[in-house]
Formats: structure tokens, C-alpha cells, sequence
């Protein structure tokens, strides 16, 4: 019961600060420590007995009867720091609430002089929503730690991150700071664990930084310490590592002689090395040049000439004819006809032979000249096609696509590939296939290069939005992360149902894709510790910070 807890303070209404059905004050008693973020109740007018408003704390004041700074200047006896002072001042600590919901939906301005006290677990649930989502839609989200010691599992609602309600989880702050890798494998851990459905749950990794990621399915080496697993079992989870990993590491310059992928670490078991061929290439040509400007759609058009020149009118597939029938590989597509005859550059329908030049130039570079060793002239037989193996994912399986050393515009293409090849196969295909999962994660760090802010159309722009704005319905979800939300497409961020927010810089906080937060909220978003993130949800009526455990796999900078 509510009385049984100490009441903090006294709701306050004044002449030029009223309490309104969005926000109210209230004063607090001595000796009470009050922090943002902390969320309590005021008793309620209600029609029958009592109600309560929740409210989160965003700022706290602490005033005085003094009129000017002069004044307690001169009542310390002109500045004496080590005197008395000679007037005793009248002072409170004034905490500002905006408010989160009422238990009877009463939205009358909270009145003066109401107690208020701490939200217990079962008001924290309640002031967020969480006791009207039913249990077996409810997802381990991280740990709420109030300044009494009130602590409460923030449950997010599977409804609105895999579909269908809504879909789609953003993770943005500082590198280093924010921890937005390890919490984006908490929270797949989490709806593994709890979802349903899980195992019709399939998960593609991309893994973008260092080895970070490719030994999720080992456990740490020194294992969790007993307060991380306390956190653990307090979430309702269990501390391990992933199972069924399947990792897809890129084929190297050198992989041909060492036999090693082109990868900062090899995981102990199940991976298979992947390579670009031109016959597993002709139909993406446009997601590997993705990043070249094109205003007059010259590479476009040249692009559109090669993939029907080499592929079957009928299937599709690969099969090379006409003019195009001595094309079998990178080299003979860059030197041979039709683009080239006697070494200089030919029209190819109408991409004049200039423009012709040109793309043989940017698709040399890319190919050849500057490549990482993952574009084969023939793939080896146990190398694999990425798409292939992408598109043979099943539910309760995770593959763990490594393009942490390859080429900028190389990691676009396997991006660009790995969305298409899904998207594909659930919106084109219809998902009718009883080996299909029915839904699909997506993770991908670094967001921003796929999707940037500025506007300019690309293939790799307009496949991820394709996911983003149509994949809620389709069961294929995007989680993504970055440093600076701002430098991600505006419709990308806007059609995420959650977005969690690690420590930002004053700069980031202030651009418009933060407009959603306070300002109050913006200022201790600022002060973050690692480990702590504020997460909005779209069940959430306000932003709130929680904690969440370590991971339970074998993190590279742990060793």
C-alpha cells in the first residue's frame, strides 16, 4: 500500500508555477535524495476514494528566500566564507515531474500539498504502461534503479518490436560510452529468450568492429561476475552464450595460400568463408557502386545494359548471350567486348563510350585495383554465395556476417545483398515457405553509411527504407546503431517504434532528431554512465533510464 511508504515531499501549485495535466512540482522533505529519472506518485482527486499520478522526475531546484545573489553575499557578512552567516535562510529543494499516466486515467492537474512518494515496482509498471501489456508479450528491456533502491524490470512490448503493431530499434550514443553493440546483443538474447515464437526467430549479425562478434556462441573465459548475474536473473534470463551460429567470413588475398579469412579472428567452429564472383555479382552491380554518383543515371543505365546482357530473359539467371557471351569473369567484363574492342571503350546502347570509359574506371578500382580479396574471378567450390546462404536462414538459427576489413564500398554490396536477399524473400516470395522463420533481425552497427541524412538517392538508401517502412508487415525487422542519430535518414529513425540513447555530446542533442526528448531529459542524457541507456518505447508515455547486464559471450576487449 501506498501508505506504508514514506512520504518525500508535498506537491506544490504557485502563482507563476501551476501544476498542469502534463507536469507538476513538489517540494521535498529533508534529508530526501531525489534524482532524475526517478519516478513517483501524488495522490488524486478521483469520483471514489484516491487515484495516483505518476510522474518522472527531469529537474531539480533548490531555492531560497534570498532576492538577489547579493543578499547571501551580505548575510554572510560581506563574503566571510568561514563565518556564520548572520541571516538564516529559508530554503527547499523543488523537484519538477512531468507526468507519465493515472491508475483511474485522471489527467486533473495534480493540487497542493498532495504527499508524494516513491513509485513502488508494481507503480513503476503501472506508470509506463507495462501492466496492460499481457506477460507473453512482454521482453526483458534492462533494470530501472531508483535513488531508495526501488529497482523494476522495464518490459518492452514484442508487439511493437517485431511487428505488428510496429517494428524497428535504433541505438545511438558516444563510441565507447554508449555500449550500443553489447546492448543490441542483450536485447536479442532477451527476445530469444522470452519470445513465444522464438524458435521461428532468425537473426543475421553484421559484424562491423574488429572480432566483436564472432565468438557469440562461446562463453566469457572468466565467466560473469556474481552481481552481473545477479542482474541476469533478476531480468528473468539466463547468462550464455548464443547456440545454432552459423558465421560467414570473407574470402582474403591471401586465403588462398594461409587458408584464413580475411577476418581480425576465426571462430573456433561452423564458419564458412563467402566471395563475389561476376556470376554472383551481375544483378547487385548497383548496390556495389552505390556510393558513385550517378545524377544522370549514366551508371544506371550502363548497369541495366549488363544485368540483361548476362542473365537468362526467361529465369533471371546467370547465363551470358549475344554480344555478352565471352563475358565470363571481372576481367573479361572490364576488358573484353562489348565494353571495350581494341582497348578503348565502345557504346553500349545508349551510355556513350565516355560514360562507357568512366564505369570501367570506378568498377576497376573497386574490383581490382583497391579490393580487400573478396571479388573472385571463379569461386572456389567451398566458398560460398552469400545470398544463397543468407537465404537459407531458419528460425532459432543466428549467422554472423563478418565485413569488419573490408572496403567501404565492399560492405555496402554485402549489406546491400544480405536486405535484398531478405526482402526478397518474404515480400516477393510472400514468406510462404513453412522453412522460412517468421520473423527476421537485422542488426547492423555504423547505420549511417547505409543510410545517410542527406538526401541522395541510392539503391542501398532505398532497399534499407524498403525494410524500414514496409518490413513491419513482412516479419523482417532492422535493428541498427550509430554515433549520431542525426546523420541517419530521417525515415529510417522516424519508423522505429524504440529508440535507445547511450550518453550524447550537447552538439548531437541538439539537432532536430532529438526533438522527441525534453530539455531536461537532453541535459542528463549528456551525463550517462556506461552501462546506462534512456529508452523510449511507443508504449512508453515518457523516456526512461534503465541498466542492463554484460553480455554472456566471449567479448574481444574482455580476453
Amino acid at each position: 500500500m501506498s501508505e506504508e511508504r514514506p512520504v518525500i515531499g508535498l506537491s506544490s501549485a504557485t502563482a507563476n508555477q501551476p501544476n498542469s495535466s502534463d507536469d507538476f512540482c513538489f517540494w521535498l522533505a529533508q534529508d530526501v535524495i531525489v534524482n532524475p529519472f526517478d519516478i513517483v506518485e501524488a495522490e488524486q482527486v478521483a469520483p471514489k476514494g484516491k487515484s495516483r499520478t505518476f510522474g518522472i522526475v527531469t529537474t531539480l531546484h533548490h531555492s531560497t528566500d534570498a532576492p538577489t545573489h547579493l543578499s547571501n553575499f551580505i548575510s554572510n557578512d560581506f563574503g566571510q566564507v568561514s563565518t556564520e552567516p548572520n541571516t538564516t535562510r529559508q530554503v527547499t529543494t523543488v523537484a519538477h515531474v512531468a507526468v507519465l499516466s493515472n491508475d483511474q486515467d485522471i489527467y486533473m492537474p495534480v493540487v497542493n500539498d498532495r504527499p508524494v512518494r516513491f513509485a513502488d515496482e508494481a507503480g513503476i509498471h503501472t506508470a509506463l504502461g507495462i501492466d496492460q501489456v499481457p506477460e507473453r508479450y512482454r521482453v526483458p528491456a534492462g533494470l530501472i534503479q531508483m535513488s531508495n533502491g526501488t529497482q523494476a524490470v522495464v518490459y518492452l512490448d514484442i508487439r511493437y518490436l517485431l511487428g505488428p503493431e510496429g517494428a524497428h530499434v535504433n541505438i545511438t550514443g558516444i563510441s565507447g560510452l554508449a555500449t550500443k553493440t553489447s546492448y543490441a546483443i542483450f536485447l536479442i538474447q532477451s527476445i530469444l529468450q522470452k519470445a513465444e515464437n522464438r524458435d521461428r526467430i532468425g537473426v543475421i549479425i553484421l559484424n562491423v568492429k574488429h572480432g566483436d562478434l564472432l565468438a557469440i556462441d562461446q562463453p566469457p573465459r572468466e565467466g560473469l561476475s556474481p552481481e552481473q548475474h545477479a542482474l541476469w536473473e533478476m531480468l528473468g534470463l539466463t547468462p550464455r552464450p548464443f547456440s545454432n551460429v552459423r558465421y560467414l567470413l570473407p574470402y582474403g588475398k591471401d586465403t588462398l595460400t594461409r587458408g584464413q579469412p580475411n577476418s581480425f579472428r576465426v571462430p573456433e567452429r561452423n564458419w564458412f568463408l563467402y566471395a563475389y564472383s561476376l556470376a554472383d555479382t551481375y544483378d547487385k552491380l548497383d548496390l556495389l557502386l552505390s556510393n558513385i554518383p550517378d545524377p544522370w543515371d549514366t551508371v544506371g543505365a550502363l548497369i541495366g545494359e549488363i544485368t540483361q546482357g548476362l542473365s537468362d530473359p526467361h529465369t533471371g539467371q546467370w547465363r551470358p548471350s549475344g554480344k555478352w557471351k565471352g563475358v565470363t569473369d571481372w576481367n573479361s567484363l572490364l576488358n573484353g567486348e562489348p565494353l571495350v574492342k581494341e582497348g578503348q571503350a565502345q557504346q553500349v546502347g545508349d551510355v556513350r563510350a565516355v560514360s562507357v570509359g568512366r564505369f570501367r574506371r570506378l568498377l576497376r578500382r573497386i574490383v581490382q585495383t583497391r579490393q580487400t580479396g573478396i571479388f573472385v574471378n571463379q569461386r572456389p567450390w567451398d566458398v560460398k554465395n552469400l545470398s544463397q546462404e543468407i537465404a537459407r536462414i531458419r528460425g532459432g538459427e543466428t549467422i554472423v556476417v563478418d565485413i569488419a576489413r573490408l572496403a567501404d564500398d565492399e560492405q555496402t554490396l554485402v549489406f546491400g545483398d544480405i536486405l535484398r536477399t531478405i526482402y526478397a524473400l518474404y515480400a516477393e516470395e510472400g514468406g510462404e515457405s513453412e522453412d522460412l522463420p517468421e520473423k527476421v533481425i537485422i542488426f547492423v552497427d555504423e547505420l549511417n553509411k547505409y543510410a545517410p541524412a542527406r538526401e541522395r538517392e541510392s539503391p542501398i538508401i532505398e532497399q534499407v527504407l524498403d525494410i524500414a517502412e514496409r518490413g513491419r508487415s513482412l516479419g523482417v525487422v532492422l535493428l541498427g546503431a550509430e554515433q549520431f542519430m542525426s546523420a541517419v535518414h530521417e525515415r529510417v529513425v522516424g519508423n522505429c517504434s524504440t529508440t535507445i540513447i547511450g550518453r550524447s555530446g550537447s552538439a548531437e542533442l541538439s539537432s532536430p532528431a532529438y526533438r522527441f526528448l525534453e530539455p531536461a531529459v537532453k541535459a542528463n542524457v549528456s551525463r550517462l554512465q556506461k552501462g546506462e541507456l534512456v529508452i523510449s518505447h511507443a508504449t512508453f508515455r515518457q523516456p526512461v533510464k534503465i541498466r542492463f547486464p554484460r553480455p554472456a559471450y566471449l567479448q574481444e576487449g574482455a580476453e
